[in-house]
Order: structure tokens, then C-alpha cells, then sequence
């Protein structure tokens, strides 16, 4: 029964993410604004959802390992997963935005902040505020980017069918089905996951946080397909500026979140070197298949020292 409610929750959440990239790019249009500030900021967000649900979730039930797991996992996986996907599948890559000039650092910085917070072995509500401010931050550079926009950057856009009473319906409605999917499938996973006598740190880290991140994969693939490469793109860099602080940040509000950082190394390990060569890739341009190849691979790392831990 648990792999029909599968199949049936990633069939919803491939739906509402087709929603979500036609209305967002709809607004984005209508107000002139760069395709990847909506992906950044009203995708990202969305798409995150999940992973917010499921930590705070799992936060409440005094489950931290599931918690901060299916942040870091999350956070992997985008890199590895859903931007070496873009990489592979998109026929053309060449973004408009200079993407190591004003966003590789936002990647980055959050990070090398959680790595700091969890030397004492305790994302403290104080942390979690840090967290929140931090992602604050990040919104205001964007919205004051888009200010500085060029005239010639910006797309006109005339539509007489557009209309907010139709277009914010059908938004909500997608990220609802979005969250509804995602919910379902990490569900559905973990049950199949605990029929096989998994830890709850695998279960976080791999069933838990590839269910979460299926939002940003399906849409940032659905973006790449239709040539929206800086939407694509800018939906794994916020979603994983808001997986370490939103997220984060919510699930030890609810509860502070204990971490022992030496018995997850690797995995913590991992995190950083993709989150590094996501800057290394966009400070060199590497916009292309090779690029996605080595995302990959460390992927493939991930996965194998994942299962062997088993």
C-alpha cells in the first residue's frame, strides 16, 4: 500500500510544481522581475515547505537526528541531484546573472555559520534567531538587487487575461498540492524505510530529505526544460539558504536541536564540499555536463558511504 501512495503522491507533486512555474513566471513578468529573484525567494520558499514540515515535525517529536538529517541531506542533494540534473538535461545554460558575484556566497556563508553553531553540540532558539535574521538578510539583497536592475534586463509583459483573482488561487492551490505530494512521499518512504530496520538518521538523511527535495527537483527540471536556467538555478541556491536557516531555524525555535557532529562527519563533510563546488562551478562558469558529471559523483560518495553505515 505504502509504495501506491508513493506513486500517487509524485504524480500530485509533479502537478503542482508545473503550477508553480507557470504562475510564478506569469508574476514575475508582470512586475519586471528577473526570473531569478522568483526562483530565489517565492519558489525557494515554497519548495521548502516540506522540508520545514518535516523538521519542525520532527523537532516537536524529540526527534533532532531527523531533523537537522533532513536539512543536511536536503541540502546535498540539491547540489548533487537537482543542479547536476539541470546541468544534464538543459539544452542551452547561459544564465543572465553572474551568479558567483552576488549569490555564491549566500550559499556558503550559512554553512560555515551552522558549522560553527554546532561545535557546542546544540543549535540553541538563540542560534534559530541568528538563523531567521540571517535569511532576512538575504531577502533584502535580493529585493534591493532587483531595484538595481537594468531597464534592459527586464522583460515588458502585456496580458489581458492576467488576473490576480485567478492567478493567487492557483498559486496557493499549487503549493498546496506541492506540500500535500511531499508530505505523502516522505511518509510512504519512511514507512517502507522502518519495514527494513533503518536509523532514524538514514531515514532523515536519505528517504526523508530525497522526499523533501523532489519540489526543487521537479521544478528547477521543469524550469531547465523550458529554458528558465536562472529560475532553475536560483531555486537551489534559496532553497538551500532557507533549508539552513528557515528550517533550521523553525525546527529549534520549536525545540534546540542536539547534534553530535563527530558521529555525522562525512555527511557534514559533504555538505560543504558541494556547497564549494557550487562556488567553484559558478566563479568559473562551468555551466555544462562535466559539471553536472562530478556533482554527481559526489553523489554517488554520499550514497555509498550512506548505505555502508547501514
Amino acid at each position: 500500500m505504502n509504495f501506491v501512495i508513493f506513486v500517487i503522491a509524485m504524480g500530485v507533486l509533479i502537478w503542482g510544481a508545473d503550477l508553480i512555474i507557470n504562475q510564478s513566471e506569469r508574476i514575475a513578468l508582470k512586475f519586471k522581475i528577473p526570473e531569478f529573484i522568483i526562483g530565489a525567494t517565492l519558489i525557494a520558499l515554497g519548495t521548502s515547505l516540506p522540508e520545514m514540515a518535516a523538521s519542525i515535525a520532527a523537532s516537536y517529536a524529540n526527534k533532532p537526528e531527523i531533523a537537522v538529517a533532513n536539512v543536511i541531506g536536503s541540502n546535498i542533494l540539491n547540489i548533487t541531484l537537482v543542479l547536476a540534473t539541470v546541468f544534464l538535461i538543459a539544452t542551452k545554460i547561459n544564465p543572465k546573472r553572474d551568479f558567483f558575484a552576488k549569490d555564491s556566497t549566500w550559499a556558503l556563508i550559512p554553512i560555515l555559520i551552522f558549522v560553527l553553531m554546532i561545535i557546542d553540540g546544540v543549535i540553541s532558539r538563540f542560534d534559530a534567531t541568528l538563523l531567521l535574521l540571517l535569511m532576512g538578510a538575504y531577502l533584502l539583497f535580493l529585493l534591493q538587487d532587483a531595484k538595481n536592475m537594468p531597464e534592459d534586463d527586464l522583460i515588458d509583459f502585456e496580458d489581458d487575461d492576467f488576473s490576480w483573482a485567478k492567478t493567487v488561487p492557483m498559486l496557493l492551490g499549487a503549493f498546496l498540492l506541492v506540500v500535500i505530494g511531499a508530505h505523502f512521499t516522505v511518509e510512504s518512504a519512511s514507512e517502507i524505510a522502518k519495514s527494513f530496520g533503518i536509523s532514524q538518521w538514514i531515514i532523515g538523511i536519505i528517504m526523508i530529505s530525497l522526499g523533501t527535495s523532489l519540489p526543487e527537483l521537479v521544478v528547477s527540471i521543469s524550469a531547465a526544460i523550458k529554458g528558465k536556467v536562472d529560475m532553475a538555478i536560483g531555486n537551489i541556491i534559496g532553497s538551500n539558504m532557507a533549508n539552513t536557516t528557515v528550517v533550521l531555524g523553525a525546527a529549534a525555535l520549536t525545540n534546540p536541536l542536539t547534534v553530535d557532529a563527530s558521529a555525522y562527519l562525512f555527511d557534514i563533510a559533504t555538505m560543504i564540499v558541494a556547497t564549494l563546488l557550487l562556488v567553484f562551478i559558478t566563479a568559473n562558469k562551468l555551466y555544462n555536463k562535466s559539471a553536472g558529471i562530478s556533482l554527481l559523483i559526489i553523489l554517488g560518495l554520499f550514497l555509498n558511504n550512506t548505505f555502508q553505515s547501514m
